[in-house]
């Protein structure tokens, strides 16, 4: 294998929507060559990053600390992400404070918002909520220049809106909640990792606590609220009707779209897709027509 080869493989495994699995197995050689030949730490978190949204996070760990080794910043960010959360089965607040702090004082936004989680959950450091207020304050001022949709604009503004939902300032949260619910959707749409979508499922939840749900208007990503609750559904993509059913099972409801089951609202927002592979939320805005035909 030639580096211009394995480049290509890696180019065509990212395109393609149906990989086999002996595409994932020439990906991943793929992608060692290259680390191996090239010592590229772009390259080491990519294949980082592959493995830490399979939910592999051991595998995660150790590209994240080979581009580390090489003092390349963006995999500080994700190994406080690792440590903050025990990823591989072990919390580490030392580490996760440490490196979200060094990222934070190079003006890093993400690590910024994870510094501030820590104070205010007393994660490491003592807890400090006007501390954590601060930073939140800080940085909302600060995403308003972001464009990108990767940018941390939701992960912002959904805590600034608890923020104002705290001080009684419900209507400024709701502004704050629609806000971000349509940055992250676009987000959503360009990768739906389970981390954004977790984000958009607690901001569905934390939305309608302060508004009421309005049956006869509501979108894709609002199933989150009525998949907690029985409820048989409909909407439309090109024409063609798709049904969604969510029946109790235990403590939460299971869901059935187009006849085939999912475990939880979680893999359905995760797995769902058309008759032609396509994910659900790859093509939200396209969907139309939804409409509740039975509550309860």
């Amino acid at each position: 294998m030639t580096v211009k080869e394995a480049r290509e493989i890696v180019r065509q495994f990212s395109e393609n929507r149906k990989n086999t699995d002996e595409d994932e197995f020439m990906f991943i050689e793929a992608m060692n060559f290259l680390i191996e030949e090239e010592k590229n730490p772009r390259d080491m978190m990519y294949l980082g990053g592959y493995y830490y949204e399979l939910k592999h996070f051991d595998l995660a760990l150790k590209y994240y600390e080979m581009a580390a080794a090489m003092d390349y910043d963006e995999s500080y960010e994700c190994l406080g992400y690792i440590w903050y959360y025990g990823r591989t089965g072990e919390r580490d607040f030392k580490k996760a404070f440490e490196y979200f702090s060094k990222m934070m004082d190079k003006g890093n936004l993400v690590a910024a918002y994870k510094v501030a989680d820590m104070y205010k959950n007393g994660y490491y450091v003592g807890k400090d909520m006007e501390k954590y207020k601060e930073i939140i304050e800080d940085l909302y001022q600060k995403v308003q220049a972001c464009r990108n949709v990767f940018d941390p604009v939701p992960e912002v503004y959904t805590r600034l809106a608890r923020i104002r939902t705290d001080e009684g300032k419900e209507d400024d949260a709701v502004n704050l909640y629609l806000r971000a619910k349509d940055w992250l959707a676009q987000r959503i749409r360009h990768n739906a990792f389970f981390g954004n979508l977790n984000i958009m499922k607690w901001l569905i939840d934390d939305l309608y606590e302060l508004i009421e749900f309005d049956e006869e208007f509501f979108d894709f990503f609002d199933l989150y609220y009525l998949l907690k609750t029985p409820h048989k559904m409909r909407f439309f993509f090109d024409d063609e009707e798709m049904n969604l059913e969510s029946v109790m099972e235990g403590d939460e409801c299971v869901v059935c779209f187009n006849g085939k089951w999912y475990h939880s609202r979680d893999d359905f927002f995760k797995d769902a897709a058309t008759k032609d592979g396509t994910k659900l939320t790859a093509i939200y805005g396209d969907l139309y027509g939804f409409e509740v035909m039975n509550n309860g």
